[in-house]
């Protein structure tokens, strides 16, 4: 009988959980909206002559034609079809409208670039 006292006043392991239940799906409500208020994106330079150790920009877009993953060979790829110098130099001008966009500065990440470019990388 002593025992059963004990537990009586003390919230069993799944009633705490219930209670964390509806904070944890508020913080995924939050971060979804925040996603779709911000809606980055995701746009890379791979090392080229200008950029020899490339860039990876974070920055949030209200336009939906950009892809998340971007990069100027995707860009190219994309409107051309295939990639070219002066076609990259074009499509990194498309840098310029973000700048007032950009949310961090990152280093080159091939990973993002071959998202961008459907699994294909190009050389100088």
């Amino acid at each position: 009988m002593e025992d059963q006292q004990v537990f009586q006043g003390t919230p069993l392991e799944s009633e705490k959980m219930k209670s964390k239940l509806p904070l944890f799906f508020l913080l995924i409500l939050i971060i979804v909206f925040l996603f779709l208020l911000i809606r980055p994106g995701v746009f890379t330079i791979q090392p080229i002559g200008a950029l020899p150790e490339g860039i990876t920009i974070i920055y949030h877009s209200r336009n939906p034609e950009m892809p998340f993953f971007s990069s100027p060979d995707g860009m190219c790829l994309e409107s051309m079809g295939s990639v070219s110098l002066l076609c990259r130099g074009m499509a990194i001008t498309a840098l310029e409208e973000l700048t007032d966009q950009i949310l961090l500065r990152l280093p080159y990440s091939r990973w993002a670039y071959l998202r961008s470019t459907g699994g294909l990388e190009f050389s100088d």
